[in-house]
């Protein structure tokens, strides 16, 4: 997670391949998975459970790209780092704008709480079908508050986005879309 200093409008950009296609499609499908089960489908119909089973086969996919895929779709490259998080929390309050081609600390963190609440999300929904738990109040209860935990982190992360987006003069969303973030030229990164 290489920080480089933001250039001021003056200075020239560069577009730069950072999100391959995998993440790409893996993400906004499941915004629409997510978004299906959560708004749209009733929890008793298989429609509700398939989706949900379909959002446990994605994450574990991304799981293991994290592992194996491309430079800034790997785990390695952006470690879980509370330290820093608070950094980068220290830079906004202090108005200091740093550009990371691949996910900045806050977003890394994010990524992790999405990654655990979701599996957690279908681990419970899955075991609500069994026999042992069909009927048993404490993973229907556990399922619904992960499921709140995954719409507040969901809702979180759209603001954050939108807020970096303007306080970068990034756009965030056009590289998840496209595949391509603006850099400044002088990142000595490069975005590989």
């Amino acid at each position: 997670m290489t920080a480089t200093p933001v250039s001021t409008p003056a200075e020239p950009r560069r577009d730069t391949r950072i999100w391959d296609p995998f993440v790409r499609l893996f993400h906004w499908t499941l915004v629409g998975c997510f978004a299906a089960n959560a708004l749209v489908t009733n929890p008793e119909h298989s429609l509700h459970h398939m989706i949900g089973f379909t959002v446990v086969g994605l994450v574990l996919a991304r799981i293991l790209w994290g592992l194996i895929g491309t430079r800034h779709a790997r785990f390695s490259d952006f470690p879980p780092s509370v330290s820093g998080a608070m950094e980068q929390l220290s830079e906004i309050v202090r108005g200091r704008r740093h550009v990371h081609a691949g996910h900045s600390p806050l977003g890394a963190l994010m990524i992790y709480n999405l990654i655990a609440t979701l599996l957690l999300i279908g681990f419970s929904g899955w075991l609500m079908t069994t026999d042992t738990y069909w009927g048993v109040q404490w993973p229907e209860d556990l399922h619904k508050a992960a499921v709140t935990w995954a719409e507040v982190s969901v809702l979180a992360h759209v603001a954050a986005v939108f807020l970096e987006s303007l306080r970068l003069r990034i756009n965030l969303p056009r590289g998840m879309i496209t595949g391509y973030k603006s850099l400044p030229v002088n990142d000595t990164d490069n975005g590989r």
